[in-house]
């Protein structure tokens, strides 16, 4: 699921670990859990391996995040959209911490229920 990258800068961690951090503004932007990792990634990806790998799995992530978000929208004309919501929100949330503490080691995450849009 981790797999630890041989020889990674501080630098590059600290890239890592700051594309993660910036999926929180998704929190107080509208579509800012995506725009945030994007313009962060897009600034660093070709600087360090590491933080192209960060990048890509942190908007896979997302991007499927708000996939899963905009059905449970949908299921809420059953009732059951509200709790799947509520889930989301606190995946997103755990995993993310989780993917900021590995970067942190120089380890890149792989999010759980990801679909792979950027390869």
């Amino acid at each position: 699921m981790t797999e630890p990258i041989d020889d990674v800068s501080k630098q590059a961690k600290d890239t890592g670990l700051l594309i993660h951090a910036a999926s929180f503004t998704g929190y107080v932007f509208p579509l800012g859990s995506v725009l945030g990792p994007l313009i962060v990634w897009l600034m660093k990806r070709d600087e360090f391996e590491f933080a192209n790998q960060c990048g890509k799995n942190c908007l896979n992530f997302k991007l499927s995040l708000m996939i899963y978000a905009m059905v449970s929208a949908i299921l809420i004309l059953i009732g059951v959209g509200v709790i799947l919501l509520a889930a989301l929100a606190l995946l997103d949330i755990i995993c993310t911490i989780i993917a900021i503490v590995k970067a942190n080691d120089g380890i890149a995450y792989q999010y759980p229920l990801t679909i792979r849009f950027i390869k």
